[in-house]
């Protein structure tokens, strides 16, 4: 009884760690992931002026992770997460006020402090405490998979109030007037949501979610922040892992644009696109639980570099066949397979911060300088990605192919820290 009791606190705090981990970015992604083309045409943006805009949202979150590291080693992780979710809800409300470009720019840049700073290493390390070693692909996979599941629900219901805004039979909004109407509802429907996640993870996130969770907490004074800092940053395990993330975070940032490829280069409705979006983010659970369930069993780092050797293959296929309108049925089912293997990533690589046995204290500041480096692509990718898609009619083509350069990079960076890892478990099999 004891035991299922536990168990029971356990899956409810990670349920809620779930909803706050999805519900931080809602505001500032899923408007401009799920519904795309109608947020540029509500704000009357191009694609090139939404990625500067990421681009500085990018700038700020990267400042903010290795910061938000060290302040994730020295409190409680739920009253970090409480704050954050409060703060971004509240730029919900400026949102709805339809800001000009600058304000528009202004608010990300706000967003990039309040999503990461006292949120993402907060996250991850009480994700990583709430299971054992040999748990921690299935830990991770959970967090993730929850995530995409959450997302794909509150983005269902995004449909239907997008829908409410037109009468239009093709799905599409006859001004900017009308399309910021449709936007207004997701607004205030992402912003109700952010703030209910705050109170939730206030009130029922425990501070401690293991034995001696608690103690770990009062402890880090005692240990030298400067010594775990520095051999934290030394550590080329940490780097490694870094370089992964950049290239997994470039293959999820690359699914933003997908609604706006099959409405303009298939010709398909606005909603359609949409719908097309929403359905695929339901892949997003079950890749991650699998991804989870195979990396504890073959390891985090095996699972990685397949991954990315498979989605390098599959983004060139899809650049190559842009140019053959015949096969969109093909082009379509390599797309649904890239949300699979994205999803599959983004589930286990911070499972691979326990593989590369970083202790339990440093956790935060590990995820810290791996954040910086891992997230960069919020800086880079959309600002380059979005000049490739005004190019014209091979905007497309060129996109697909600098993503699939991208993935074997990260083949290449998984496979080093697999040997890696494999020559420091011989070197202590040997000493023991």
């Amino acid at each position: 009884m004891v035991r299922e009791g536990k168990m029971t606190s356990v899956m409810g705090h990670m349920l809620i760690i779930i909803l706050a981990g999805e519900l931080i970015f809602a505001l500032p992604f899923h408007l401009a992931r799920f519904f795309r083309p109608t947020f540029l045409q509500a704000f009357g943006l191009t694609n090139t002026q939404l990625g500067d805009i990421f681009a500085v949202y990018g700038v700020v979150a990267m400042l903010s992770y290795f910061p938000g590291g060290i302040i994730a080693d020295k409190y409680p992780p739920n009253r970090l997460m409480s704050f954050s979710l409060l703060a971004t809800a509240l730029g919900g409300l400026y949102l709805l006020s339809g800001p000009s470009h600058f304000g528009l720019t202004l608010l990300f840049a706000y967003w990039g402090a309040t999503t990461v700073l006292v949120f993402w290493a907060a996250m991850i390390k009480a994700t990583r405490l709430s299971a054992p070693s040999h748990r921690q692909g299935f830990a991770f996979g959970l967090l993730d998979g929850g995530r995409g599941l959450a997302a794909s629900l509150f983005a269902s219901v995004g449909i239907l109030l997008l829908s409410f805004g037109t009468f239009n039979p093709q799905g599409d909004f006859s001004d900017a007037g009308e399309a910021f109407d449709a936007m207004r509802l997701l607004i205030i429907y992402y912003t109700v949501l952010t703030a209910l996640a705050a109170g939730l993870t206030w009130f029922f996130v425990s501070v401690q979610t293991e034995s001696g969770a608690k103690d770990d907490f009062q402890q880090q004074g005692q240990h030298s922040s400067a010594s775990s800092l520095g051999s934290t940053l030394i550590n080329p395990l940490v780097w490694l892992q870094g370089g992964i993330v950049i290239c997994a975070y470039c293959g999820y940032k690359a699914l933003d644009n997908y609604s706006l490829f099959v409405v303009q280069h298939y010709g398909w409705s606005q909603v359609e696109g949409a719908q097309f979006i929403t359905f695929s983010s339901y892949m997003r659970p079950v890749a991650a639980l699998v991804a989870g369930i195979l990396a504890d069993r073959l390891r985090t780092s095996k699972m990685t570099y397949f991954l990315f050797a498979a989605l390098g293959l599959a983004f060139a296929g899809i650049a190559w066949m842009t140019h053959f309108d015949a096969a969109i049925t093909l082009v379509l089912a390599m797309l649904l397979f890239t949300f699979f293997a994205v999803f599959a990533l983004r589930g286990i690589y911070f499972a691979l911060v326990d593989e590369s046995q970083i202790r339990m204290g440093a956790t935060g500041t590990a995820v810290g300088i791996i954040s910086v480096l891992g997230f960069t692509p919020d800086i880079f990718f959309a600002s380059i990605s979005g000049r490739m898609l005004d190019t014209g009619q091979d905007g497309f083509g060129h996109y697909f192919l600098f993503v699939a350069g991208i993935m074997f990079v990260g083949c290449l960076c998984a496979l080093v820290l697999a040997l890696k890892v494999n020559k420091m478990r011989k070197f202590q099999a040997v000493s023991a």
